[in-house]
């Protein structure tokens, strides 16, 4: 097995970690015995926590939270853990302001990112531009979280940041999208100088030809650099006669011209099976939307929701599951193109 390194992301010593179980099966990915991480109602006015990012900071680790309050909608609180598994949580949504410093608050935030490049950090969320689209705010010390410029006019979601810019530029992932639970969806990449002016879009990949992701895809995880190209956790989608089913899938973009898929896993890493992710207000979901590495160990630990109602970790070495995804490639030309037409 060829050695990976990990180039994004340093030591990190405190990973949330637990280690391989001894009956694995052929998916080198392991759920965390004491799933879920994040239980219901975990926090005074909030049902359910789930869809969330976190990141090393300071001598633990920040995270920001998809918190379903309990009327219904949803939006960012923040979060602190010494271990990244035990939180606490701030009492109160996470107040945006403008550029001026003024209240500037979303209608609605869900399913954020959170990204560091060049010691500014960057949360990205689904939310409200007079229809669904993305919003962005950055931070540099979790105190103050100003609003920058909505990247796309609607519809769009599951957006994510690369973590460090691209040919000079900042880089996105994002999935356009329609008003409602969109029965299609490719994942695009845009470039930007400046965090304002976004173009240069280009296809990344779309629903593959198996089933556990034949309806729709969605970039999860911020991209992770690696000496094998830039690693993705995604999102599938498969269609049943009971609804969707959310699976987690594995890519490998290309490290200068991340449109190109090098490689792309046939089979899910992660499908529903445990009761957290086969019950919950949506049933039948894995929805990665972080991970930890440490480059010393290589060790990897994936944050993912559950059921729309839980958060779960999962765990995997770095050598093996990029091992694993090229063994188990199948990449169409659509993939492999550059990306315009």
């Amino acid at each position: 097995m060829k050695h990976v390194e990990i180039i994004s992301g340093g030591s990190l010593p405190n990973i949330p970690w637990q280690d391989k179980p001894e009956q694995l099966g052929k998916i080198p990915l392991w759920r965390y015995t004491e799933n879920p991480v994040i239980d219901r109602n975990p926090l005074p006015g909030v049902a359910r926590i789930f869809n969330s990012a976190v990141l090393p900071y300071e001598d633990g680790f920040i995270g920001v939270f998809r918190g379903e309050q309990i009327n219904g909608i949803p939006y960012i609180y923040l979060g602190r853990s010494k271990d990244g598994i035990h939180w606490e949580y701030e009492p109160d949504k996470i107040k945006f302001v403008d550029e001026k410093g003024e209240d500037f608050a979303p209608v609605y935030a869900y399913d954020p990112r959170l990204v560091e490049i060049e010691g500014v950090y960057y949360i990205i969320w689904c939310g409200d531009f007079y229809g669904a689209s993305i919003g962005m705010a950055k931070t540099t010390d979790f105190k103050t979280f100003t609003r920058i410029e909505n990247p796309f006019i609607p519809f769009n979601r599951n957006a994510v940041l690369f973590p460090r810019k691209i040919n000079g530029n900042f880089a996105l992932l994002s999935r356009p999208s329609d008003s409602g639970h969109t029965p299609f969806g490719d994942v695009f990449l845009s470039e930007s100088p400046d965090m304002t002016y976004w173009g240069k879009h280009r296809h990344v990949m779309g629903k593959g030809f198996e089933w556990w992701e034949s309806v729709k895809v969605g970039s999860g995880a911020a991209p992770i650099e690696t000496s094998e190209g830039w690693l993705l956790f995604y999102h599938g989608v498969s269609g049943t006669c009971n609804g969707f089913v959310y699976s987690m899938g594995g890519a490998i973009l290309d490290i200068d011209n991340p449109s190109i898929v090098k490689y792309r896993c046939e089979t899910f890493l992660l499908t529903p099976e445990e009761w957290y992710e086969e019950r919950g207000f949506v049933p039948n979901v894995i929805f990665p939307c972080a991970a930890l590495t440490d480059k010393d160990t290589g060790r990897v630990a994936v944050y993912y929701g559950a059921a729309d109602s839980y958060v779960g970790l999962a765990f995997t070495y770095m050598d093996e599951i990029v091992d694993y995804i090229k063994n188990n490639s199948v990449v169409t030309s659509a993939d492999t193109e550059i990306g315009i037409r």
